[in-house]
């Protein structure tokens, strides 16, 4: 059973690195969508798209080594850093589904502001990152909040 749930926590930790990491890269690919046109823009934008594609399934095998981590660890439902983690992990899968694919679909459009799109982009970036930091820092540091 140790085998098996240091294997889940190995998953766990990767699956968090590929939810994270990409979104990194997103910033210097806003800047470049401000100028760009055409098949350049093209390219960014299905860039962009990929990297939420890749942050939600591998936020699918997070969510699922996470349930079966608490199934088989020390923890149950109701610790208050897990509780907290649920709540900011609901909290970002509902930011996820309207923060990035209306604002990426606006730019196909013909009378586009692509100032005010990518400020959009950047900022939404931004409040995804802070939201997945504030989950890792409830994963890691386990903070004692109430009991």
């Amino acid at each position: 059973m140790d085998f098996m749930y240091r294997i889940l926590v190995y998953i766990h930790i990767l699956s968090v690195i590929a939810s994270i990491g990409p979104f990194f890269i997103l910033f210097p690919l806003v800047k470049k969508l401000r100028t760009a046109a055409g098949d350049e823009m093209h390219a960014y934008l299905g860039t962009f798209r990929f990297v939420v594609w890749l942050a939600k399934h591998a936020g699918h095998v997070l969510v699922i080594s996470g349930v079966l981590l608490i199934l088989s660890g020390p923890w149950t439902w109701d610790t208050p850093w897990i509780l907290m983690t649920l709540i900011i992990l609901f909290c970002s899968l509902l930011f996820l589904a309207r923060a990035f694919s209306p604002t990426l679909r606006k730019f196909s459009e013909d009378d586009h502001d692509k100032e005010m799109l990518a400020d959009k982009l950047m900022r939404n970036v931004w409040i995804y990152i802070v939201l997945l930091m504030i989950m890792l820092w409830f994963m890691v540091v386990k903070p004692f909040l109430w009991w």
